[in-house]
């Protein structure tokens, strides 16, 4: 491994603030070394939180974020740092998740991303958010996401 494709992360290896809200996140990136192969990465955030616009509640779901890199990967810390970044942040569940998945589609220009939101109850009703750009690329091993649909008490 080389130093210079790691030259430009600000982030990792050092303290950083969390970020005041998603817009003010850096999303940091490094070159996949990897790309002459398909493959998939997932990210999971069980206890990603944000706020309900309305009452300033917080809301709380478990992300699984998984993606086929084209030419880059996203730094993990930067990614961590850009999800804490909504608990003061007031969306709605769909906006959180799609703006997650928008946002990283934008900035890494994966071969194929799918993103879940599972999201707690709230007012007694959980709402899960799935969204993918398209087909999975062929070849691609993307395991099942692996959360039960909510059964509460069940």
């Amino acid at each position: 491994m080389t130093d210079s494709i790691y030259s430009n992360l600000k982030q990792l290896g050092g303290v950083t603030r969390m970020p005041a809200s998603p817009d003010k996140a850096e999303l940091e990136r490094v070159e996949n070394t990897q790309s002459d192969i398909v493959y998939n990465v997932r990210f999971t955030a069980p206890e990603f939180t944000s706020l309900c616009p309305m009452t300033g509640q917080p809301d709380f779901a478990h992300l699984v974020i998984d993606y086929v890199p084209g030419a880059w990967l996203v730094e993990s810390k930067s990614l961590k740092l850009y999800l804490a970044s909504f608990r003061n942040h007031g969306a709605f569940h769909e906006d959180c998740t799609i703006s997650i998945a928008r946002r990283l589609v934008d900035f890494l220009q994966p071969q194929w991303l799918r993103i879940g939101g599972y999201w707690y109850p709230s007012g007694g009703m959980p709402i899960d958010v799935f969204w993918q750009t398209g087909p999975i690329p062929a070849g691609a091993w993307i395991p099942d996401q692996g959360v039960p649909p909510y059964r509460g008490r069940g």
